[in-house]
């Protein structure tokens, strides 16, 4: 999550409305922007750090839990980052629109308040669908505590990144990777290999985080949020000027974590449990390399590219998608032929035995997704932003279409929904050869 944070930008059309006109989300100067190159490799360094830590939590729950389990975990886990995205209703974009202090004051009041009673609904529901019997009470509790570590460590560190703290945010990641592994096996020898033991591990271990972030900018956010700062009339009119936010932002950000999830989607098509559990597995494991690729990438990308002069930018970006493209065939074409090495040498006859040949097969997919990350991002600096939500809308409409088509989860699903992410790769690369010439970017408007 601390990757899509960097430096996010984006420029969305005003619409028409007939109170005070809403503020365009617009490209500016920021701290995070100012923050340099070296900045970003620290922040991409914790983070390869960090992921490379979890793996061996993630290697030692697949060993110990049943399939199905791991499953259910990662369809927990999923909801809980989906749902996430809206807590804040993507008001914390609205950081990164300038360095003006007061701006960011403003702004991370209306977000606070706006996670606040979004949690307050989610508590609200979990509680009706407990009583009613439509979930469990204790997954319905840890599914809350783990939506409400999510829930700040998306608003501190919007704010850490907003302020150039790229070290907060970092170290953040390692606690949550040392917390949540470590839990999670110390909870399955009391609980049992169970869903709860999983589920309250990761509730756990996201609450750690974001206790560690919110004592790390202790004193900055007790400026922010300071008693005498606080009105409703502030809050109201933040809303309405920053109403772009959740207008664009919110439904864009939702379709593209509905794409990048697309095959856990495919598990309830699964007539075989085993199949279902492997790609699973396979989607935590290639999830490492994904991230890792998009926060060494992001922040490095952004940063030269607000040094480029305008009339060098376009040949620039393209040079920039080459060599982007270039790494993400090199990694995963080298990750899928592993994956089928290490199938064959280590994991013959054990319940994961053929893991690696959908790990190969999926990672197509997150080879597509993992080149889309940082030229979305660039293109949330462009002057025609809907074309993304429209992009990611269709990609994800097509992945259904698909699924439907198939009707149950196999190889092959698997296979065409690569073909899709590929598309949709397709259609951003064509987005940034060919509209960030002088007049692609937008204009920062004070």
């Amino acid at each position: 999550m601390a990757t899509h944070l960097i430096l996010e930008r984006t420029a969305f059309p005003v619409g028409v409305a007939p109170s005070a006109p809403a503020e365009e989300i617009a490209a500016e100067d920021s701290a995070a922007s100012r923050a340099g190159l070296a900045s970003g490799l620290m922040l991409a360094l914790r983070f390869v750090q960090a992921r490379f830590l979890s793996v061996w939590g993630l290697l030692a729950a697949a060993a110990l839990c049943p399939a199905q389990v791991f499953a259910d975990f990662a369809l927990f886990s999923a909801l809980a980052n989906f749902i996430s995205i809206a807590t804040l209703l993507r008001f914390e974009a609205v950081f990164f629109q300038s360095s003006d202090q007061d701006r960011l004051a403003r702004a991370f009041r209306l977000a606070l308040s706006a996670g606040g009673a979004f949690l307050t609904v989610a508590a609200l529901a979990i509680a009706v669908a407990g009583a009613a019997g439509w979930v469990v009470a204790t997954y319905g509790a840890l599914f809350l505590v783990s939506l409400a570590g999510r829930a700040v460590i998306r608003l501190v560190s919007s704010e850490a990144t907003a302020e150039g703290d790229f070290a907060a945010i970092g170290n953040s990641n390692v606690v949550q990777a040392l917390v949540q592994p470590g839990m999670m096996v110390l909870l399955i020898w009391p609980l049992g290999a169970t869903s709860v033991a999983l589920f309250a591990a990761d509730a756990i271990g996201h609450v750690v985080s974001a206790c560690y972030l919110v004592w790390r900018r202790r004193a900055a956010l007790a400026g922010l949020v300071r008693r005498e700062a606080w009105s409703r009339l502030e809050l109201s009119e933040s809303a309405s000027r920053w109403r772009t936010a959740p207008r664009f932002l919110l439904p864009s950000a939702l379709l593209s974590f509905g794409f990048m999830v697309a095959p856990l989607l495919a598990l309830p098509y699964a007539s075989n449990p085993l199949l279902a559990a492997h790609v699973a597995l396979a989607m935590r494991l290639l999830e490492v390399p994904t991230q890792m690729f998009s926060a060494v990438s992001v922040p490095l990308v952004l940063s030269s590219l607000r040094a480029r002069a305008a009339e060098s930018r376009q040949s620039w970006v393209r040079f920039v998608t080459l060599g982007l493209m270039a790494a993400a065939a090199a990694l995963f074409a080298a990750i899928a032929f592993v994956a089928i090495g290490a199938d064959a040498v280590l994991l013959d006859g054990t319940q994961w035995e053929g893991v690696g040949e959908t790990v190969a097969i999926m990672a197509l997919f997150y080879g597509g997704i993992a080149l889309v990350t940082p030229l979305h991002e660039i293109a949330s600096l462009s002057r025609y932003p809907r074309r993304q939500v429209l992009t990611n809308a269709v990609a994800l409409l097509a992945a259904g279409l698909v699924m439907a088509w198939f009707g149950t989860l196999s190889l092959a699903l698997l296979g065409a929904i690569g073909l899709v992410s590929l598309a949709r790769m397709l259609a951003h690369v064509q987005f940034a050869w060919t509209r960030f010439g002088v007049d692609g970017f937008a204009v920062a408007r004070g």
